[in-house]
């Protein structure tokens, strides 16, 4: 099976549960037909692979990295592998969550951008008279002032953000992105790289939604929520629906 044949959603034969899963698949690469069609999306030729070596990193947004020793030439490359879980068609995950303050290193966000953040995920009280959640403000409650210059600073600052939420810096950026959905009766993947990625969640409008939240093309941000309660409810965070590849395949 060459490369564009694969590039399409896969029906996997024995589903996979969590990256543990995903290591020992390529670990077990001579006999495991998902890992080879892995290893022939990311441009390897099987006959002249020598011998893999799967990891599973935390704490970055590269959830395993492969490294893949070359027959011969004993060169050893690595790819930098992100993994999605999705248990339905509609699986949201989230991509990336901090406090606002951490977000403003990252990417220097002015200090009237930071109080309409703080107040969006409820670091700072609503500043204005009944809000419709008395612990933070929705995004369509700031004043036309402060929705036109928020939404004018995500667009000057989006493709920074989806790069960083999404691929992440450094050593163990994420290259690909595998994602794997197990469905009542079967489990299917896909397989793509990183700069598809950016392109289909990043590329688009940046707006805020009916129910008063910011989207950045296909990507959501949000105040976190849940937590029982705790403080950490007031994190801000990014969501996307990785099942959406499936439909683009």
């Amino acid at each position: 099976m060459n490369i564009e044949q694969l590039l399409g959603s896969q029906t996997a034969k024995n589903g996979f549960q969590n990256e543990d899963d995903i290591v020992a698949k390529f670990n077990n690469w001579k006999s495991d037909e998902d890992a080879q069609k892995w290893l022939i999306i990311m441009q390897y030729d099987i006959a002249k692979i020598e011998y893999v070596k799967a990891l599973k990193l935390n704490g970055f947004k590269t959830d395993v990295q492969i490294q893949v020793t070359i027959k011969l030439s004993g060169a050893i490359d690595a790819q930098n592998l992100q993994v999605k879980l999705v248990s339905n068609p509609k699986g949201f995950n989230q991509i990336d969550k901090r406090w606002v303050d951490k977000y403003v290193e990252m990417w220097n966000i002015p200090n009237d951008i930071v109080s309409i953040l703080k107040r969006y995920t409820g670091e700072i009280q609503p500043t204005i008279s009944n809000p419709q959640d008395k612990r933070r403000m929705f995004a369509n409650e700031f004043s036309h002032t402060e929705q036109t210059q928020i939404l004018k600073w995500l667009n000057e600052n989006k493709s920074l953000i989806v790069s960083d939420i999404l691929k992440g810096r450094g050593q163990f950026a994420a290259e690909w992105t595998l994602v794997a959905q197990k469905l009542k009766e079967s489990s299917r993947w896909i397989l793509k790289p990183m700069n598809y990625c950016l392109n289909y969640f990043g590329n688009g409008e940046v707006e805020i939604t009916p129910r008063g939240n910011f989207k950045i093309a296909r990507i959501t941000m949000q105040r976190k929520g849940g937590d029982g309660g705790r403080i950490t409810a007031n994190m801000l965070q990014f969501k996307i629906n990785p099942a959406e590849l499936f439909d683009k395949a």
